[in-house]
């Protein structure tokens, strides 16, 4: 069904009908309720402090081994973006995958190829996001850790973390 068709649809419906169905959705799916929660009572540090807790987990956890498992970090980026949150603070758990990523292979030594490939791509798509809302300079410090903890790095790690760095600060 189209967006289109959909509004049709709901504006076929009355009020009663209509909030029904928002009451159900409530209830069914986690994501939607979360939703609706943010957007009654925003309060983005606290949804923030959730997702970046989420990604320290995966390198860091307070018990057991880490996972080091990216689609868990990255799901946890693309739920808080679904918030619509400040760019800033998008912006700061977009770099803070990387940081501890990053972090994670200066102390624990090399990792995969793949491992790295995946830093150097979320790197990347950090700084972008920055770019076009205009807060490099702000993370700039961030950026310059991750170059700090892949500097021992293997498989061309490094390099490729310096390239998208000039990419986006210049030499």
């Amino acid at each position: 069904m189209s967006k289109t068709q959909f509004k049709k649809h709901l504006e076929s419906l009355d009020k009663s009908e209509i909030i029904t169905m928002i009451l159900d959705l409530y209830d069914s799916h986690k994501e939607v309720k979360e939703y609706f929660e943010y957007q009654l009572n925003p309060n983005e540090e606290v949804s923030f402090l959730k997702y970046k807790q989420i990604i320290e987990n995966e390198y860091y956890p307070e018990r057991g081994e880490p996972k080091t498992r990216l689609a868990i970090a990255k799901k946890a980026i693309a739920d808080f973006s679904k918030l619509k949150p400040s760019p800033v603070l998008e912006a700061e758990l977009l770099i803070f995958l990387v940081e501890m990523g990053c972090q994670f292979t200066h102390d624990y030594g090399d990792m995969w190829e793949g491992f790295y490939d995946s830093m150097v791509t979320n790197f990347g798509r950090a700084l972008k996001f920055m770019a076009a809302n205009g807060l490099l300079n702000r993370f700039r410090s961030n950026a310059e850790l991750c170059l700090k903890y892949a500097s021992p790095c293997g498989y061309n790690f490094p390099a490729e973390m310096e390239e998208v760095f000039y990419e986006y600060y210049g030499e």
